[in-house]
């Protein structure tokens, strides 16, 4: 996001959809896990902000473009209703935000179908603020792209993503190639270590970008 600073409308339109992906994150992991039997019942599905904001995940947002929320431990997640409905709570989150960034693309071609083409941009020019346009058309584009990357993002198989989480509970019983992964990438916080030096570096093009625009350029092909 500070990249974008020198499109103010552009840098208010990514820091709401990193908060709107945070929330949305919360809402869909929490219902998810009540509706299919892994929580008790009278379990509030709102936003707890320790519970749902992760520091780094946040610096992360700030210097790369797209950031997390705060992990959820496979080990909060019950899999004696079965591995699909656990992997389920993880994937609910990533999912619901993407499903966001799509009604946000819808808004802003139905609002703005002139305003500029779509396919000549990438993620990772309106994750930084390069590109133009008008104030509106500027702030739709960046949330959904936004919240486009942070969904992306999630689905990572690496601590602290939710990919992590999916691709764990997806499996009959996890051998020791995954239990070390988990020891070194969650428990000593290897993940979180990778994450943020792809988010500084290189400057002005973080490598945690890369992946983003291979897949979610494809968003904006197909919206442009």
């Amino acid at each position: 996001m500070l990249f974008a600073l020198g499109q103010p409308v552009a840098f208010a339109g990514l820091l709401l959809a990193f908060l709107l992906a945070l929330l949305i994150r919360a809402y869909a992991v929490r219902l998810t896990a009540r509706s299919l039997g892994l929580t008790h019942e009278r379990e509030p599905v709102t936003p707890r902000l320790r519970e749902d904001v992760d520091p780094f995940g946040a610096v992360a947002a700030a210097v790369g473009g797209a950031g997390w929320g705060k992990s959820v431990s496979v080990d909060e997640v019950p899999r004696f209703r079965g591995r699909g409905r656990a992997a389920a709570v993880f994937l609910a989150g990533p999912l619901a935000v993407l499903l966001a960034a799509q009604l946000f693309f819808l808004a802003f071609v139905l609002v703005y179908p002139d305003a500029f083409g779509l396919s000549a941009l990438r993620l990772s020019d309106v994750l930084r603020g390069q590109f133009g346009g008008d104030f509106g058309a500027q702030f739709l584009l960046a949330v959904a792209c936004g919240l486009t990357g942070f969904g992306l993002l999630a689905l990572v198989p690496m601590p602290p993503l939710d990919g992590f989480g999916a691709l764990w509970s997806a499996q009959r019983r996890p051998g020791p190639g995954m239990h070390g992964y988990r020891l070194w990438f969650e428990e000593k916080n290897i993940g979180v270590v990778v994450l943020l030096a792809f988010s500084f570096f290189p400057l002005g093009q973080p490598l945690l970008l890369l992946p983003l625009d291979a897949v979610g350029t494809l968003s904006l092909r197909l919206w442009g």
